[in-house]
């Protein structure tokens, strides 16, 4: 697969009461601050927040299945969460391809989210092996 520096894809979800429910069964993590109302009022954020890691696999699956698409392997990912998701919100994933070692068929690419009002809510760089052209 031939990448250039700069390819971009982006990736669109907003996020409901079901999926966050879905990935606390799935995860296991079963924070209040994710499934309790109540409990989610009395924190300094005032309601229930989606989940980091839930946020974080929009990444993975634009870079599944957009850039560089079906068959890319992770091998490393770096995050650093910088503002709440809300359920509710709809975050768009960005990746963008900033280095491409083709002869190892390793891409480096940088990480984003953002919420709707176009504010940083992740951010980080990904590593992942390029499937090669079949």
């Amino acid at each position: 697969m031939a990448l250039s520096i700069g390819d971009q894809a982006t990736r669109r979800k907003t996020f409901s009461d079901e999926d966050v429910r879905a990935f606390a069964q799935i995860s296991g993590d079963t924070n209040p601050i994710h499934l309790d109302d109540h409990y989610a009022a009395q924190t300094r954020f005032g309601r229930r927040l989606v989940h980091g890691m839930l946020t974080a696999s929009l990444l993975s699956a634009t870079l599944a299945n957009d850039l560089p698409g079906e068959g890319t392997i992770y091998m490393s990912q770096s995050l650093q969460f910088k503002a709440p998701v809300f359920i509710g919100d709809t975050i768009t994933a960005t990746v963008e391809v900033t280095a491409f070692r083709a002869e190892r068929g390793i891409a480096t690419l940088a990480t984003t989210c953002a919420n709707q009002d176009g504010a940083i809510v992740l951010q980080g760089e990904a590593v992942v092996l390029v499937p090669r052209a079949g």
